[in-house]
């Protein structure tokens, strides 16, 4: 009989208890034993044990057998979405080298790109990359995705849109890239870059998002300062290095949604590069195969800003109203052009075409490159000498 002390018990029996408490801890153990020879075993075989910690003799050595070791091998299927996509695609990715003439008797490559074969029709094949990886090359390589080696032959450049067409032996040709709609991008949605990196990598492969669908940033063709055209590209994270110009960037289904363009390349900035996008590259690349240059609308006028002319030549020289605020000042016909055939002339000032307003060169670009086509005609609305006028012009063709 025991007792308490208020925290134990203590029996008035200890010795007499030890006899019935030792034959079931004995019978649980013996139970344990034989729970532990049967289960081990099962255990070893589903892979939570390692087989290999024993020899084919029974001692430990920790090697095992081939034959154990190939039994122990488990199949994981690494095939996925983005596995897949890059399949479908990297074989059309290629490399371009641009070489210069170094002087009369010798060439070298001056730089290395990336590109994509977006057609094969007969014995030829056609390649679309960067301007600027083609700049000033007197010879032009282009390395397949097997390591196969061709002449390429440039068929056009479009500086304002940064692309270009090179032509190339078809017959070697086996992969040709599927481009999809970059229009119905979203952002966070998966993007896939496939380029040459530092023109050491082929075939490299990065990852990320599409960061936004419709970005624009200015560019400056001349380096006078002034930005010359707003490109309207794809923002993505993923890398894109020096050598991936030109290359592809990818969706989840494999499909071309840009043409990798170019990274803000400072120290402190980090995951931002830029595509063209493939809505936008598609007409342009289709001009530059069938006419080595792009098409576009031309109207025939040098301008500047109202925004840039000071207040006296706003009132004396263009008497312009108070009330007009934004427009484009004409300070040079071109002769014969469609502008003066239609009666425009210097000191005018445009403020709208068609409805829509014109504040600075680039909006005028930006209207007469995506919105007209060679042929049209459009509404212009001017200032002449402080009073409101209206013409017709018919565009031409930009030389």
């Amino acid at each position: 009989m025991g007792y308490y002390d208020g925290d134990h018990e203590y029996s008035s029996r200890q010795k007499g208890n030890r006899g019935g408490k030792f034959l079931p801890a004995l019978l649980g153990a013996i139970l344990g034993g034989l729970l532990v020879l049967f289960t081990v075993p099962a255990l070893g075989g589903a892979g939570l044990l390692p087989d290999n910690l024993y020899s084919s003799n029974g001692e430990k050595d920790g090697l095992g057998t081939d034959e154990n070791i190939e039994k122990r091998r488990i199949d994981v299927d690494l095939t996925t979405n983005v596995t897949e996509a890059v399949d479908k695609a990297s074989g059309a990715v290629v490399e371009v080298i641009n070489i210069q003439q170094t002087d009369f008797w010798s060439q070298q490559p001056a730089g290395t790109g990336s590109g994509v074969i977006y057609k094969k029709e007969g014995n030829k094949a056609y390649v679309v990359t960067n301007d600027h990886v083609v700049a000033d090359a007197s010879q032009l390589e282009i390395t397949l995705s097997n390591g196969t080696k061709l002449k390429g032959k440039l068929r056009g450049t479009d500086p304002l849109m940064d692309l270009a067409v090179v032509e190339i032996d078809g017959s070697k040709v086996t992969d040709v890239a599927e481009f999809g709609v970059s229009g119905d991008l979203k952002r966070g949605e998966p993007a896939i870059a496939i380029g040459n990196p530092l023109g050491n990598f082929p075939g490299s492969v990065t990852q990320g998002i599409v960061s936004s669908a419709d970005r624009s940033i200015p560019v400056d063709i001349d380096q006078d300062g002034n930005p010359d055209w707003q490109v309207e590209v794809i923002q993505t994270d993923a890398a894109i290095n020096p050598g991936n110009s030109g290359g592809a960037l990818i969706n989840i289904a494999g499909q071309v949604i840009g043409i990798n363009s170019s990274k803000i390349a400072q120290q402190e900035v980090e995951g931002i590069g830029f595509a063209i996008p493939s809505d936008v590259a598609k007409p342009i690349i289709e001009d530059l195969e069938k006419f080595g240059e792009v098409r576009r609308p031309f109207l025939g006028v040098n301008i500047i800003p109202l925004s840039q002319v000071n207040t006296y030549h706003r009132e004396q020289t263009l008497k312009i109203p108070k009330s007009v605020k934004g427009g484009i000042v004409v300070m040079e016909i071109t002769p014969t052009s469609p502008a003066a055939r239609a009666g425009i002339k210097e000191m005018d000032v445009i403020v709208e075409i068609d409805g829509e307003k014109m504040n600075d060169p680039i909006a005028l670009r930006k209207f007469l490159y995506t919105k007209t086509k060679i042929g049209d005609e459009v509404e212009v609305v001017y200032y002449r000498d402080g009073k409101k006028k209206t013409t017709k012009v018919e565009l031409g063709k930009q030389t």
